[in-house]
């Protein structure tokens, strides 16, 4: 009788747990099923060279082929863009993702460790320890930064300001105790400690912003990020690329109507600037090639061995300023 009881009882709580349970929700008859989500385009791109197995939501690459040199690449967003660095981040797209193309991937592993958001220094506090000791002899390591490194240190990624060797000691966004350096203090860790490995370090200044002056040029200032990176490559003896000057002048001869079809989301009358920042694939091919133009320009290309027939339809960049004094 007790049992009876007791299994009467646990349908009873079946029943009233099924009550509360919703019914699954129908389509009405001759709904067609929903479409499956296109694969994003990636133009071709090896995506091993943006990003490993999926899973994370940051998977970063890594080498291919340990037995080649690496030709490795850090920077933030406008190098890499969105978790994935394919495109379904509002289709923009870093020049990594294009620069691939120029190299010989039997020859050499292109890994492009970029991550959108990041500065000298938060790239350097939280990334860098996870790749720099995959760097091996023979290796090349080129980088950009300035994008987000401008605020102020305790409320986000910026760094203390020029190249000198000040430093300011802070609680930082994650309420931890931090010693802040300046930007070029930064830069001077990737260079040592690129070299300690044998490789070989290059700098790039940072893209430019899509911003134009009274007189139809791209804006461009030697007295922020893009003069202090010129004044770090000068005083190690590094490699210099600088692409906001080098793409700047690209951006003139295009004019305004046709940069503003480069960035993703392009203008529209309530928002007529559109996106200021991050190009999509077409602007990111232009400054791939730029890239591969200022290489090519290098007194000592230490990845001209690497490069793929389409790079040498890129000429050398014709003239760079001279880092600011």
């Amino acid at each position: 009788m007790k049992n009876t009881l007791l299994l009467l009882g646990l349908l009873g709580v079946v029943i009233l747990n099924a009550a509360d349970t919703p019914a699954p929700v129908s389509e009405p008859p001759g709904t067609p099923p929903a479409a499956p989500k296109p694969p994003p385009d990636t133009h071709g791109v090896d995506m091993r060279t943006q990003a490993g197995p999926p899973g994370a939501r940051y998977s970063p690459p890594s080498p291919v082929d340990e037995k080649l040199p690496t030709f490795w690449l850090i920077g933030d967003s406008t190098v890499r863009n969105g978790s994935a660095g394919d495109g379904t981040n509002l289709n923009q797209w870093g020049w990594g993702a294009p620069l691939t193309f120029y190299f010989d991937l039997q020859k050499v592993n292109v890994v492009n460790r970029a991550l959108g958001g990041t500065s000298a220094r938060s790239f350097y506090n939280n990334n860098w320890k996870n790749m720099v000791d995959l760097i091996k002899r023979g290796d090349v390591l080129i980088l950009q930064f300035g994008t987000n490194d401008g605020g102020n240190p305790a409320s986000s990624v910026g760094e203390l300001k020029g190249i000198g060797e000040e430093t300011q000691d802070i609680t930082n966004r994650a309420g931890k105790p931090e010693t802040i350096h300046t930007f070029g203090w930064y830069l001077r860790q990737f260079i040592a400690e690129t070299r300690a490995k044998g490789a070989t370090p290059i700098i790039c200044s940072l893209i430019p912003r899509k911003a134009w002056d009274d007189n139809g040029h791209i804006k461009r200032t030697m007295d922020g990020f893009e003069g202090w990176t010129g004044q770090v490559a000068q005083a190690e003896k590094v490699g210099f690329i600088d692409l906001n000057e080098l793409i700047a002048r690209r951006l003139d001869a295009l004019g305004k109507e046709k940069v503003d079809l480069l960035y993703v989301p392009n203008p529209t009358p309530d928002k007529p600037k559109g996106e200021t920042v991050h190009p999509g694939w077409d602007g990111a091919v232009i400054n791939a090639e730029v890239v591969v133009s200022g290489l090519k320009a290098l007194p000592d290309n230490p990845v001209a061995a690497y490069f793929s027939a389409k790079a040498r339809e890129v000429a050398p960049a014709s003239s760079q300023p001279a880092p600011a004094n």
